[in-house]
């Protein structure tokens, strides 16, 4: 287990942001939205739209959908193993599809997809012991959106 907490460079003004959040599972995806609007509030970030997909498997069609139109995209979403393989395809595929997205079009696409084993797991890591990786996702999005902007 990692306790590592990043530093991050956030100015987010003048920056446009798509937040692409997954309602399976909504109980932690509002919390990591939560958690992404408090770091975008943070930096100052006043542009930010939030749009809803079912769940974390739609989440790459739904960047590819917006990231023309926004100078970053973060994706929301969390995805619990169960007793199938289901967990293996769906977390694979939003995944690669979410880094398919940014590579292709050239916006960047922050990974806030929890994958874990557990509900207590996800709990930990949206607002809980483990911080909230909305937050970090955004903080993530807003810096490398700025990186974008400055070079």
């Amino acid at each position: 287990m990692s306790s590592e907490r990043m530093e991050f460079n956030a100015d987010a003004r003048g920056l446009k942001f798509a937040v692409v959040v997954a309602r399976f599972n909504a109980a932690i995806t509002e919390k990591l939205l939560e958690g992404a609007r408090e770091a975008l509030s943070s930096a100052r970030a006043s542009d930010v739209d939030v749009f809803r997909v079912p769940g974390a498997f739609e989440l790459p069609l739904a960047a590819l959908h917006v990231s023309e139109d926004y100078d970053a995209v973060i994706a929301l979403g969390a995805v619990i193993r169960g007793e199938t393989p289901h967990f293996e395809y769906v977390a694979t595929a939003a995944a690669n599809g979410l880094q398919k997205v940014a590579l292709e079009t050239g916006t960047p696409v922050a990974f806030g997809v929890l994958t874990t084993d557990t509900l207590a797991q996800a709990e930990e890591r949206a607002g809980g012991s483990h911080g909230n990786k909305g937050y970090d996702a955004a903080m993530t999005a807003i810096e490398m959106a700025r990186f974008q902007a400055d070079y």
